[in-house]
């Protein structure tokens, strides 16, 4: 199976320490280090996904259980705008390469330093290091934002605005345990619940309509 790159210099390093202690005949401090070889292979690996032909379909960038589905709330959204949220919830043993949600063009990458909260809280949102993808699908924009967790400590995004994107590509990685929130338009139809597994690159979270409503302002929604 395939290996993400990000994993190298984990996999490298403990392979290379586990080598050592067996020079300097420790057994079983080695087979730990083996283990932990075997484990960073497991977490890193980046197995094929057939994604669906779904041309207004938004597939699910990552792999794990939905934790939040409907109306964003306010002062979680991008640029405080009126949007539908998915949030998936990664756990240590999900495969964490990350897919793109919909065919389109990169239109911003925004990366923000944050807290190290557990990835499952609502307020990880918005205060923990997180990376915000912005992809023009036919004039309709779609978000998807990693966030950090109590054990991820970094997000890879390996995308640029102006690059042009194809549905389950993958653009980036993110390390032991995390967070994918994904923003959709309101005329879109979510086809997730609370609870329901996912997969990246495979499973549909939703719908977008062909006739673009476009996103408006919570102040405008309100009133």
């Amino acid at each position: 199976m395939k290996i993400d790159r990000a994993g190298v210099p984990f996999i490298g390093a403990a392979f290379v320490i586990g080598v050592a202690f067996i020079s300097f005949g420790q057994t079983v401090l080695a087979g730990a280090f083996a283990v932990l070889v075997g484990f960073f292979c497991f977490f890193f690996r980046d197995p094929k996904r057939r994604t669906p032909d779904a041309l207004n379909g938004v597939v699910s960038p990552a792999d794990g259980r939905v934790v939040f589905s409907g109306l964003s709330e306010a002062g979680t959204a991008p640029d405080d705008g009126m949007w539908q949220q998915i949030s998936i919830f990664l756990s240590p043993l999900d495969v964490h390469v990350n897919r793109v949600p919909v065919s389109g063009v990169i239109t911003r990458v925004d990366y923000r330093p944050g807290r190290f909260l557990p990835a499952y809280r609502k307020e990880a949102a918005i205060e923990n290091e997180r990376c915000e993808v912005w992809i023009d699908h036919n004039g309709q924009m779609v978000v998807c934002r990693q966030i950090v967790g109590i054990l991820a400590r970094r997000v890879i995004c390996r995308v640029a605005p102006g690059m042009t994107v194809r549905l389950g590509q993958r653009f980036g990685i993110m390390k032991f345990g995390s967070r994918m929130d994904v923003f959709i338009p309101m005329n879109g139809s979510l086809q997730v619940r609370l609870g329901d597994i996912v997969r990246g690159g495979e499973t549909i979270l939703a719908s977008l309509d062909d006739d673009e409503v476009g996103r408006v302002t919570r102040q405008e929604f309100d009133g």
